[in-house]
């Protein structure tokens, strides 16, 4: 801890509202925290007597915290709310080491109908869809898939969504799984009785399974032990969705009741879905952290996490399961955020605290099961391996590709959960020369939308330490709290050895560098993001190459030398960019003559 340092910033921060950032002595953001009062709340981690040492009534994960605390920076808002919005906004950016992360898995899908169509049809939807007639069912977890086919099984609707188009009916109507409203055999007024009844069916969670299992001893008997073997199939996915029991309660409606249970380094957070008086789904989360954790914080965390403006339905009713010093003041900043008002409750009486305490029992045997009854997953186990700050849910791999110094690209794909998200890869043209400049390019440009998307838990790099340490650089740069790991091919004389089955990959992490044998499923699932960046740059080379030879083609028939037309790529990056370019920027790139010629070739289509 540097004494004259820390000591004058926290003796000199103002009573004002903002949010305070601790960092270590290798600059690295340790906390994020916001405060009515700065000058009260930071004062209230530290005791002065004789210089500055954490305050003996700290707990333990946070008496850690300040033991590293090398500085402080803070930033003043206008109001408490306001330091609120920021303080969320700023950890999901730059996950600090000791603020409590989450995994991003608040998007469950829900069930949806529009009933301003002639014949609506069930659908299933992450996002919120435009239309003033649209009736939302869920969120479930991962039963929804089972739920919308017991739907198409249990009442004869329109079973496919080009049905209707075909003005004939099909084999669905002959099997008596569709009233073929293509053919007008059925009034609108008789489907939509259908659509009613299957509307009330889908919270029914006891009904739906009675009636998949009328269907699957009907199957049985008629030895059709496939149809059979389905529909049990069917009936499981609803019951496992549910970690809670069947509750019907009259007099609740719509709630979303929140619970945590801590037991020492580990954590569970479970969400528990009602819709009009009938549990609808839960989901839970299990948390492990080395310094414990701060029960105020991982409610808030969750909260944050999970209301989105862009969630299909929100209920207005939050339960806490305990009593949060700050309820209203996030009630109000979700309000803000979703356009929607929010009370959160935390009931001491009655069927809402029955519930509640249900919801932390079932916490409770979640997270007790997670501890003693599993392995370590996948992306525990390299935590482990790789001693990550982070489980590495949310990877970022980078990659780069050129032909001789041309159509330099870069690429970047991301990995969430095991899953590749091709919405979210990006690939740049890259103009430095190099591969380590081209590389610091790459990573910068990333960097700098940490603050529109939001940094992820590693960063994956195609490479060796040297780019590996470039890419910590470039993260303490901008304050983000990201893991770095680099993977690169073995080398012998001075080449990377790509003989098939004696490729020997080397990891470099923060710690050194390891190799582990080809069988390993960590060191398979790091290649497989390695070779996804690596295909992914190597496709967007390949197109900015036809694309420049393409060009070049064109400004060759127009009377361009090849020289001219190399210098010009080269300094504008691409086509596009050089057709924006004024005649007093090509004066200062070639002779007067020659930019007048190169302005009118590249201008000849405009």
């Amino acid at each position: 801890m540097s004494v004259k340092t820390l000591l004058g910033s926290v003796k000199s921060l103002p009573n004002h509202a903002g949010i305070y950032q601790y960092f270590d002595a290798n600059n690295k953001l340790l906390y994020i925290g916001k405060a009515k009062s700065l000058k009260n709340r930071v004062k209230s981690y530290f005791r002065f007597e004789g210089g500055i040492t954490p305050a003996p009534n700290l707990s333990p994960r946070i008496h850690k915290m300040i033991s590293e605390t090398h500085r402080l920076e803070y930033l003043l808002v206008e109001s408490e709310h306001d330091a609120l919005i920021l303080e969320n906004s700023l950890i999901k950016q730059l996950k600090p080491k000791y603020n409590i992360l989450l995994r991003d898995d608040k998007t469950y899908p829900y069930i949806y109908i529009d009933l301003a169509q002639e014949y609506p049809r069930f659908e299933t939807t992450r996002k919120l869809i435009k239309g003033s007639h649209i009736k939302y069912f869920g969120p479930f977890s991962s039963s929804h898939k089972a739920i919308l086919e017991a739907l198409y099984l249990l009442f004869p609707l329109v079973q496919k969504r080009g049905c209707l188009r075909d003005k004939k009916a099909c084999l669905f109507y002959q099997i008596n799984r569709c009233l073929a409203p293509c053919e007008a055999k059925v009034t609108k007024e008789e489907y939509r009785k259908v659509v009613m009844d299957a509307m009330e069916l889908i919270n029914d969670k006891k009904r739906m399974i009675k009636r998949l299992n009328e269907k699957m001893i009907q199957a049985a008997d008629m030895l059709n032990y496939e149809e059979a073997s389905r529909l049990r199939d069917m009936q499981s996915a609803i019951k496992n969705s549910m970690h809670i029991s069947l509750i019907d309660s009259a007099k609740l409606e719509d709630f979303d009741i929140f619970a945590v249970y801590i037991e020492g380094k580990n954590a569970c957070a479970l969400r528990l879905f009602i819709r009009e008086g009938k549990v609808t789904s839960s989901t839970h989360t299990i948390l492990n952290a080395t310094d414990g954790f701060d029960k105020e914080e991982l409610y808030e965390r969750l909260l944050f996490e999970y209301y989105t403006p862009d969630i299909p339905y929100l209920a207005k009713n939050i339960l806490v399961a305990d009593e949060l010093e700050n309820k209203a003041l996030i009630a109000e900043a979700l309000e803000e955020r979703c356009s929607h008002s929010f009370n959160i409750q935390t009931p001491k009486i009655g069927d809402k605290k029955s519930l509640c305490d249900l919801a932390v029992k079932n916490a409770k045997e979640l997270l007790l099961l997670g501890i003693n009854g599993t392995k370590l997953t996948l992306f525990e186990s390299l935590q482990s391996l790789l001693e990550l700050e982070h489980t590495p849910f949310v990877v970022e791999v980078f990659d780069n590709s050129h032909l001789m110094g041309e159509a330099t690209v870069g690429a970047m794909i991301v990995c969430k959960s095991g899953k590749f998200t091709k919405q979210n890869y990006r690939h740049y043209h890259l103009h430095e020369k190099d591969e380590y400049s081209q590389m610091r390019e790459l990573l910068s440009e990333r960097a700098k939308r940490f603050d529109k998307e939001a940094a992820p838990d590693l960063w994956l790099i195609d490479g060796g330490e040297a780019l590996r340490s470039l890419a910590e650089d470039i993260l303490e740069s901008v304050g983000a709290n990201v893991d770095v790991v680099a993977i690169a091919k073995e080398k012998i004389d001075a080449k990377a050895h790509r003989a098939k089955g004696s490729a020997n990959d080397i990891i470099y992490t923060k710690r050194g560098k390891l190799s582990l044998s080809t069988s390993d499923e960590r060191l398979q699932f790091l290649q497989r993001l390695r070779d996804e960046a690596h295909r992914f740059a190597i496709a967007f080379h390949r197109k900015t190459r036809q694309k420049r030879a393409n060009e070049s083609s064109s400004l060759k028939a127009a009377g361009l030398q090849a020289p001219i037309i190399k210098k010009l790529i080269d300094y504008f990056g691409s086509f596009e960019a050089a057709k924006k370019a004024d005649e007093k920027t090509l004066n200062a790139l070639f002779s007067k003559r020659t930019a007048k010629k190169v302005f009118e070739a590249i201008n000849m289509d405009a």
